[in-house]
C-alpha cells in the first residue's frame, strides 16, 4: 500500500509541476475544436499563453527567478524555431499576426513549459545532484548540442557522437528526490531519458492538434518519427544543464550572502 500512495503523490507532484505545459496543450486542443473569434488561433495561444504566465507568477505558483528562466527558454527556442521553419524542418501554416519569419510567438513558449517543468519539479521534489560533473565539462557539452541542431544542417550530425560524451560525462551521476518525506535516487542519464520520451510524446499529441507540423505531416496527421526522441533527449539535457548550472549559482550566491556577501538574485 505504501508504495501506491508514494506513487499517486509523485504523480500529483508531477502533475503540478506540468501545469504550463498543461495549459498549452488545453488551448491547443479547444482552439482546435472550437475556433476562436476575432484573431487567428496562434495569435489567440500567445495571448493565453501570456495570461497563464502572469497568473503563475501573481499566485506564486512560479517565483520571479523562475519567470527568468522560463524566458531565457522563450529566446533560446525561438531562434531554434526560426531557423528550423526557415530550413524546411517543419512549418506554422495557419494565419498569425504575432509571427516573426513565419513563426509565431507562441512557439517559444513551448520550449518555456520545459523550463516551467524543470523548476516547478525541481522545487517541488527537492531535487538534488549527487556526483555532477565541473562546468568545464557540462558548459562546453550543452553548447555543443544546441549548436549542431543548427549545424547538421551543412556539416555531418554529431548528434550520436554527442550522446556518447552525455553517458561518458554523466555516468556516475544521480538526482535525488523527496516524496512524501523519502528521498529517492535515479541516475541522471535515466532521467533524461524519460522526460525526453515523455516530450516526444506530448509532441505527437500537440502536432495532433495543430501547434505545428512536419512535412509528412501537411495532408494527414501521422506519428512522430521514433527517431525524433533523440533530439528530444539531447535538447532535455541542455534545458537540464542550464537550470542546473543556474540552480548552483544561485546556491553559491545564497551562501555568499549568509557570509556576509552581496550578490543580485539569479536563477530559479
Amino acid at each position: 500500500m505504501r508504495p501506491l500512495i508514494q506513487l499517486v503523490r509523485f504523480g500529483w507532484e508531477q502533475a503540478l509541476s506540468c501545469l504550463f505545459p498543461a495549459t498549452i496543450f488545453a488551448a491547443l486542443a479547444f482552439t482546435q475544436i472550437v475556433p476562436p473569434p476575432f484573431l487567428p488561433r496562434y495569435d489567440w495561444l500567445l495571448i493565453i499563453c501570456l495570461l497563464m504566465q502572469w497568473w503563475m507568477v501573481r499566485s506564486g505558483l512560479e517565483t520571479r527567478d523562475e519567470l527568468k528562466v522560463i524566458t531565457l527558454f522563450h529566446m533560446i527556442g525561438l531562434a531554434l524555431e526560426i531557423f528550423k521553419v526557415h530550413m524546411g524542418s517543419w512549418s506554422y501554416p495557419e494565419k498569425g499576426y504575432f509571427k516573426i519569419f513565419g513563426v509565431p510567438l507562441y512557439s517559444g513558449f513551448m520550449y518555456a513549459s520545459v523550463a516551467s517543468y524543470l523548476c516547478q519539479a525541481w522545487r517541488r521534489l527537492k531535487v538534488e545532484l549527487g556526483k555532477w560533473p565541473p562546468f568545464w565539462a557540462t558548459v562546453p557539452l550543452a553548447a555543443a548540442i544546441y549548436l549542431n541542431f543548427f549545424t547538421h544542417h551543412f556539416w555531418v550530425d554529431v548528434r550520436w557522437w554527442l550522446s556518447v560524451l552525455v553517458v561518458i560525462v554523466f555516468w556516475k551521476s544521480w538526482v535525488t528526490y523527496e516524496v512524501g518525506g523519502v528521498r529517492y535516487r535515479m541516475p541522471i542519464i535515466l532521467s533524461f531519458v524519460l522526460i525526453g520520451f515523455f516530450i516526444w510524446i506530448a509532441e505527437n499529441i500537440a502536432t495532433f492538434f495543430g501547434a505545428w507540423e512536419y512535412p509528412n505531416q501537411s495532408e494527414a496527421w501521422r506519428i512522430v518519427h521514433p527517431g525524433k526522441v533523440s533530439s528530444w533527449l539531447l535538447l532535455v539535457i541542455v534545458s537540464f544543464l542550464i537550470v542546473a548550472a543556474l540552480k548552483q549559482t544561485k546556491q553559491k550566491i545564497s551562501h555568499m550572502k549568509s557570509a556576509g556577501g552581496k550578490a543580485s538574485g539569479i536563477g530559479c
